[in-house]
């Protein structure tokens, strides 16, 4: 499940740039001002934009890779950047119901399902079970053997 996830995460980085490039492209040809901005403002930053939410995509699509090499549950800053993702996704599918329609809010739900999938079930191999070895030794050991009732004083 983490290799479609990084799968999905790095052609999801590709067509975020391209389209952001590609919308720069427009803007530029068509030298047209949006309330007093400049065009080639306007065309610079949303190829940048797009360039920025590439690597964003691409370096969470790097994490679920090392995830699915390593069989291990993301830590540290991979694991904020899963979340970080997958709010983004959240927030994605949100807009996109009302903006695009309902294939897309679709594709944003599938997404923010395998990140969110990708985090539990790791999470739930990790966790140590009952009398495991890695719960140390002695911890599951009890308060030690029972005494037997002291016998009473017949004084």
């Amino acid at each position: 499940m983490a290799w479609i996830l990084a799968l999905v995460l790095f052609v999801e980085a590709l067509g975020v740039a391209a389209l952001n490039w590609f919308l720069g492209i427009v803007v530029d040809r068509q030298d047209m001002s949006l309330a007093g901005l400049d065009p080639g403002a306007m065309s610079i930053s949303s190829k940048v934009g797009g360039i920025v939410f590439g690597l964003y995509f691409a370096l969470c699509g790097v994490v679920a890779l090392l995830v699915a090499l390593r069989d291990r549950a993301p830590a540290g800053l991979g694991r904020i950047l899963l979340i970080s993702v997958a709010v983004v996704h959240g927030l994605l599918g949100a807009f996109a119901w009302g903006l695009v329609g309902p294939g897309a809010f679709v594709s944003m739900v599938v997404v923010l399902a395998l990140v969110v999938l990708l985090l539990m079930t790791y999470d739930r191999r990790e966790a140590p079970s009952e009398g495991s070895p890695e719960q140390g030794a002695g911890k599951n050991e009890g308060p030690g053997p029972i005494a037997p009732p002291a016998a009473p004083n017949p004084s």
